[in-house]
């Protein structure tokens, strides 16, 4: 289980995170949503130890998240690819560094779920595009079948169709495999159809974790309720009585 206990972050003295305080089990997916700025992609760098944390921890079964491995999808694709290597030589990297073999099997079906030719991996990340990239990170993420996946705006370079495919392979793997999951977005759409919960951040502090399918018919939260009828009035939820 991942827990993030009481976590407070700060730079130059302002605070980025508020004692934030969230579980996540194995084979359970969380979606932290909120407007740009509010500290999600803050959250994820505490929880991997690139942000140093003013007060607080944050444990994977009760020891420090690097003992795992967790893997990241970054935000901007292109930046997690080392420019002068190959990708398919960045999508083995995780392998070598939990000394696993490659099983060849399960990057063939990580490239068929993501729609990637298999010869698009011996190019170089200038090479491709950027929704390429994006995928070509989730397959980095998900080949050494890791326990914790951290994702950050995974989606956000695909049209609608690759998403909706890219998604429903993710969930596969992790019913099958029994990863983590930690899903930060602003697309409510898109947390509330594959997150079994979401917790709503609002400069710097959780507003509330409910389970997915009640944010949809009532938030807890004025904000959360902000959050849910914007996503209405634009299309991306349809609202449940």
């Amino acid at each position: 289980m991942l827990r993030v206990d009481r976590v407070s972050v700060r730079r130059g003295g302002a605070p980025l995170l508020q004692e934030i305080s969230l579980t996540l089990s194995s084979g359970r997916t969380l979606a932290v949503v909120g407007e740009s700025g509010a500290g999600k992609s803050t959250l994820i760098g505490a929880i991997l130890g690139l942000v140093p944390c003013a007060s607080g921890h944050v444990t994977w079964a009760a020891a420090p998240v690097s003992d795992c491995q967790p893997a990241l999808v970054m935000q901007e694709p292109r930046s997690a690819f080392n420019p002068r290597m190959s990708l398919r030589q960045s999508v083995v990297e995780p392998l070598a560094a939990r000394r696993q073999p490659l099983d060849s099997d399960r990057l063939a079906r990580l490239c068929r779920g993501l729609e990637l030719s298999p010869g698009l991996l011996d190019q170089r990340p200038s090479e491709v595009s950027v929704g390429q990239a994006q995928r070509i990170g989730i397959l980095r993420a998900l080949i050494a079948a890791p326990p914790l996946v951290l994702f950050d705006e995974p989606l956000s370079a695909l049209d609608a169709v690759t998403q909706r495919q890219t998604a429903r392979l993710m969930a596969e793997l992790q019913c099958e495999e029994g990863f983590a999951a930690l899903i930060v977005t602003h697309d409510l759409g898109f947390a509330t159809a594959y997150a079994n919960e979401i917790a709503v951040l609002r400069t710097g502090r959780i507003e509330e974790v409910s389970d997915a399918k009640s944010f949809v018919a009532r938030p807890k939260s004025a904000y959360g309720r902000t959050l849910r009828d914007a996503a209405i009035a634009l299309g991306a939820l349809e609202r449940v009585a």
